[in-house]
């Protein structure tokens, strides 16, 4: 065979651009629902303070940073007349904004569950508050996937995970007009609408995407890559807990000895862990086996001091208050590089400004998310009219169903909301009815997608989602003395900005619920 035959008998070889498409396609379509409910909940996580203190109206306002060593006092006081048999004491001190009040909790003995008190910094009362699940249970469904089993949940997040990176990197490989996207958005055009949304979604929040997508790998990468452990532990049945024992190695750790003895002062404590750290003020104190001749005070620094999700941490003796151990922030350099992206990840460290950058991109990739779930229908329904054989039933079914994916899970969310006002105080467990709560909602939402036309369930969803959070102040004037009027006349941005936020989330469903009921069919 010679030379200028063998190119023409060849297979044309596949092209880059289309091949890329398809994995883009569908590694977005396997996983759109899952990745737009993990961006929905997570980017909630970036306001998680301001949302447990919405659903606690009992706290006051919170005023911080107060003097370390008179709160730690006032907690110490607390914990010795109401569990001074417990197993373990922890404090944390009111630091900055992810940590704004005074908090205790103690483990009591024989297996019993952990407690938490809330207690007024200035005269170390508690503070009695409403049972909820609050922002933190909110945030962390991103990765728990709740009602699921842990091991279960970390392996279909990090699956997902890895689909939203591959989704990411081949759609810039498909971008023809990468930067041209970014300025291009053509309203009313039908399928190259949704695509022109996607594509500026995308590309304006890319890097956060990158970020957020391969960080959240760096979480779960003990449970999505355990064989990097085997390689040196072994696969018995014992080489996982050595390896957690070396990578959190417990600090000048001791049994208790059965004898009591007298705590020492935790003023000196806190003074000598300023000095060492150069003016740098604790955020934590755990106190193991308090009261006895072997207790150990762990002083722990603040995570969220930097980007590098790190602390220093010093442990004294519990009685007579020597320094024995100590654990620099800075480790070793792949640590750090680890601790840097659990630190990006989780955002703790932002300022006001950079912590809105952070919501409006989470808000971005979930309109990305979104858009391309509605992109693949709308292709899949302008084929099927070209060919006059109309949807088929389960692509029609898909159709419904991302209306109450899309809408349905913000509506639950304001029923999770509703559900902390109006469920009775002394339920139990009330927290786990919120929960509870939210999920019928979104599965009742489910239904009513499924068995309503696509169109009419856009906008009876709207308008309900509309109502839900258009009247979250309204109800929380009736449920409590913080409402919008109030909280502005105290200066309280916290309750304040938060029924701000639910009526301007409101007005924009609302428009939505509009647009759609002046479009035409």
């Amino acid at each position: 065979m010679s030379r200028a035959q063998g190119p023409q008998q060849r297979l044309p070889p596949r092209r880059l651009r289309p091949a890329m498409g398809e994995v883009h396609t569908w590694a977005g379509v396997l996983f759109g629902w899952l990745l737009y409910f993990m961006f929905v909940t997570g980017t909630a996580g970036y306001l998680d303070t301001e949302i447990d203190r919405w659903m606690r109206p009992e706290l006051p306002v919170a005023q911080y940073p107060r003097p370390r060593a008179d709160a730690a006092g006032k907690a110490l006081d607390y914990l010795q007349a109401q569990a001074p048999a417990a197993l373990r004491w922890s404090i944390q001190l009111p630091v900055d904004r992810n940590e704004p009040y005074l908090r205790v909790g103690w483990l009591p003995q024989a297996g019993g569950a952990a407690q938490s008190v809330w207690l007024d910094a200035q005269t170390g009362a508690p503070i009695a508050v409403r049972d909820t699940a609050g922002g933190q249970l909110l945030y962390q469904m991103h990765w728990r996937l709740h009602y699921l089993p842990p091991l279960a949940a970390e392996w279909l997040v990090a699956v997902a995970s890895m689909a939203l990176l591959l989704a990411l990197l081949t759609g810039i490989v498909v971008h023809r007009r990468f930067f041209a996207d970014f300025f291009t958005l053509r309203l009313g055009k039908g399928q190259r609408s949704w695509l022109d949304a996607h594509n500026l979604a995308a590309v304006a929040s890319l890097p956060f995407q990158l970020m957020i997508s391969y960080s959240g790998l760096v979480f779960v990468m003990f449970s999505f890559m355990p064989l990097i452990a085997s390689a040196w532990y072994g696969a018995a049945p014992g080489a996982a807990r050595a390896f957690y024992a070396d990578l959190f190695a417990p600090m000048a750790a001791a049994a208790p000895s059965g004898q009591r003895a007298a705590p020492a002062d935790i003023a000196p404590l806190l003074a000598d862990a300023r000095q060492r750290w150069a003016g740098a003020e604790a955020a934590l104190l755990e106190i193991a086996h308090p009261g006895d001749a072997q207790a150990r005070v762990s002083v722990i620094g603040n995570f969220a001091a930097g980007a590098v999700r790190s602390a220093r941490i010093l442990v004294y003796d519990g009685a007579s208050g020597a320094l024995l151990a100590e654990r620099p922030a800075w480790q070793s350099a792949p640590r750090a590089a680890r601790d840097l992206l659990l630190g990006l990840h989780e955002g703790l460290f932002a300022a006001p400004l950079l912590r809105a950058l952070y919501v409006f991109s989470g808000l971005l990739g979930c309109a990305m998310i979104a858009t391309g779930m509605l992109l693949w229908s709308a292709k899949r329904r302008e084929r099927a009219q070209r060919s006059r054989a109309g949807l088929s039933r389960g692509q029609a079914l898909v159709e419904r169903l991302h209306v109450a994916a899309i809408l349905g899970l913000p509506i639950a969310i304001a029923a999770y909301f509703w559900a902390n006002r109006l469920l009775p105080p002394g339920m139990a467990p009330r927290a786990q009815w919120e929960l509870h709560l939210l999920f019928a909602v979104w599965l009742a939402l489910f239904v009513h997608a499924a068995l309503t036309p696509a169109q009419r369930a856009w906008r009876q969803q709207a308008r309900l989602a509309a109502l839900a959070f258009g009247a979250l102040p309204l109800l929380n004037a009736i449920t409590t003395d913080r409402h919008l009027v109030h909280s502005l006349r105290a200066g309280d941005w916290v309750m304040g900005g938060f029924d701000l936020s639910a009526l301007a989330l409101g007005l924009a469903f609302a428009l939505w619920a509009w647009r759609l009921q002046c479009r035409t069919p």
